[in-house]
C-alpha cells in the first residue's frame, strides 16, 4: 500500500548523505529527503543504481563501499566539502546474504562479512557523520536497525540479527553522548519491507516468507515509502526533542501476542 502525500519544505536547506541509497528504503527516502527541501549525496556500491538514484532526486553519487573505513571518510568529506555542510545522515546499508542462517549452519566468514557491512559500517558513517556535525552544535543520524533486535525468530539469520541489535544498542548510546551537541542519534526498526532484498530473500524459500507474514497484525509487509516518511520525521525539526530512541515501524508486529483472524 502506498500513498500520496503532501510534503512540506521542512528540510530546505539541509545536506543529507544516505548510504544504501540505491535501491529499497535507501532509494524511497531519498526521493522523501529531495521532496522536503533537502540537498540529497547518495552512498552506494552500486555506481549504476547510485548514478541514477542521485540523477533523480537533484544530487550528487559517490560510490562507497561502507565498511572500508577510507571511503566512508571520503563519503562525508566529500558531501561537506561540496555543500558545506552535513546536516542529516541516514546510514542504511546493509545485506542479509543466503548464507547467514542458523548458527549451526553459519560460517565464521558469513557471520564476519554481515558484521561488517551492517554494523561497523553504522560505526564508521556515525563516526565521520558526528566529525561533520560537532562543529556546528547541530545534526540528525538515522541508523537502520530492525524489529529482529527486538525479537527473537526459529526462520534465523544469526550474524543479521545480531548485527542489528548492536545497531540498536550503539544509536541509543550516541543519542545520550551527543544530546547537548545537538547531534540526535535514533535508530529505526522497520518490520518486514517490500524490497529487493527481502523479495529475493523470501523468493527462496516461500514457506519461510510465510511464517513471517502470518505474525504481522496489519496482514501485509511495509512498502520502502513507508519506512521514508518515518525517516524523514526523523530528520526534521518535527522529531526535535526525540533522541536515543527505538523507533519502531513495524506493522504492530512487535508488540503481537496474537494476531488477528
Amino acid at each position: 500500500m502506498t500513498t500520496q502525500q503532501v510534503v512540506s519544505q521542512r528540510l530546505a536547506g539541509r545536506v543529507a548523505v544516505v548510504t544504501g541509497g540505491g535501491s529499497g528504503i535507501g532509494r524511497a527516502t531519498a526521493r522523501r529527503f529531495a521532496a522536503e527541501g533537502a540537498t540529497v549525496v547518495i552512498g552506494d556500491l552500486d555506481p549504476t543504481a547510485g548514478e541514477t538514484a542521485a540523477e533523480e532526486v537533484g544530487g550528487l553519487f559517490v560510490g562507497v563501499n561502507v565498511a572500508d573505513e577510507g571511503q566512508v571518510k571520503n563519503l562525508f568529506d566529500t558531501a561537506g566539502r561540496t555543500y558545506g555542510q552535513v546536516d542529516i545522515a541516514f546510514n542504511n546499508a546493509g545485506i542479509s546474504p543466503p548464507d547467514d542462517a542458523s548458527i549451526t549452519e553459519t560460517g565464521l566468514d558469513a557471520w564476519k562479512r554481515v558484521q561488517d557491512v551492517n554494523l561497523t559500517s553504522v560505526y564508521l558513517c556515525c563516526k565521520y557523520a558526528i566529525e561533520h556535525m560537532l562543529p556546528r552544535k547541530s545534526g540528525s543520524i538515522i541508523n537502520t536497525a530492525s524489529f529482529v533486535a527486538l525479537m527473537g525468530a526459529a526462520t534465523s539469520q544469526i550474524s543479521y540479527s545480531a548485527s542489528k541489535g548492536g545497531v540498536l544498542s550503539m544509536s541509543r548510546e550516541l543519542g545520550v553522548q551527543f544530546a547537548r551537541d545537538g547531534i540526535r542519534v535514533n535508530a529505526l526498526c522497520p518490520g518486514p519491507v517490500n524490497t529487493p532484498l527481502l523479495q529475493e530473500l523470501f523468493a527462496k524459500d516461500p514457506v519461510a516468507a510465510q511464517r513471517r507474514l502470518v505474525h504481522v497484525p496489519m496482514g501485509r509487509f511495509a512498502e520502502p515509502e513507508e519506512l521514508a516518511a518515518a525517516v524523514a520525521f526523523l530528520a526534521s525539526d518535527d522529531a526535535s526533542f526525540i533522541t536515543a530512541s527505538t523507533f519502531l515501524v513495524d506493522g504492530g508486529i512487535s508488540a503481537a501476542y496474537v494476531t488477528p483472524l
